[in-house]
């Protein structure tokens, strides 16, 4: 039975997206197929790192109770798949992917285990990742029948062509944006205002956008 680098296993709130404040269990995986800009979340495995094979890593979540959900992030779960293939079904818990949304392919063999997608859409002007609406247009394809929301990090440099092509995004698959300022530390990179006026810009293409800042920065808590 294959093993799996795990970053670290922790309980805390969710502080991104629809489901903020619910209490949730995060297994970060190890590695990335994007190095975005903006992030700064320890997820390689450096010298730190907990190797489980799909049983044993069952075992460990089963223990843990009333959580909403069963996190999976990074890093990006989805380079994991044929583990979380052995994994997933021997986990009777929710499960709750996070994902850079490039790989629709991967996602499609774990899709029937996924209760939630929490699905980036990565905006050059925040990434320095070019390209990225082609990868997303076939992953949201791949999410159909399975509760989907994206979400936006956006700072100053946001464009006009950025917000029509994120709301296309929306308005094909009815789905929901959720705007999220980029963080420096635990400070917004941008001002409330300017925030207010990014929704206001994304409203006015398309009515299924809410503005929800990183609320665990804000707390202090992991």
């Amino acid at each position: 039975m294959s093993k799996i680098k795990i970053k670290e296993i922790f309980e805390s709130i969710q502080g991104e997206g629809p489901y903020v404040g619910y209490k949730q269990l995060f297994i970060r995986f190890c590695n990335c197929n994007l190095k975005c800009n903006y992030c700064d979340t320890e997820f390689s495995a450096g010298n730190e790192f907990f190797e489980y094979n799909p049983c044993e890593l069952a075992d460990a979540v089963i223990k843990y109770r009333n959580i909403h959900s069963v996190s999976l992030t990074g890093g990006e779960p989805l380079l994991a798949v044929d583990f979380l293939k052995e994994f997933l079904p021997r986990v009777n818990k929710k499960i709750y992917l996070e994902t850079n949304a490039t790989l629709a392919d991967k996602f499609i063999e774990i899709k029937s285990f996924i209760d939630i997608v929490s699905a980036d859409i990565k905006l050059e002007s925040a990434t320095g990742i070019k390209d990225s609406y082609k990868f997303h247009d076939k992953f949201f394809e791949a999410c159909t029948g399975v509760e989907t929301f994206a979400k936006i990090v956006f700072n100053d440099r946001i464009s006009d062509e950025e917000i029509l092509n994120c709301c296309a995004l929306g308005k094909k698959y009815n789905i929901e944006l959720i705007l999220q300022p980029e963080m420096i530390g635990d400070e917004m990179a941008v001002s409330s205002e300017f925030s207010s006026f990014v929704l206001d810009k994304f409203i006015e293409q398309y009515e299924k956008v809410r503005l929800i800042p990183q609320v665990h920065k804000f707390l202090n808590l992991r």
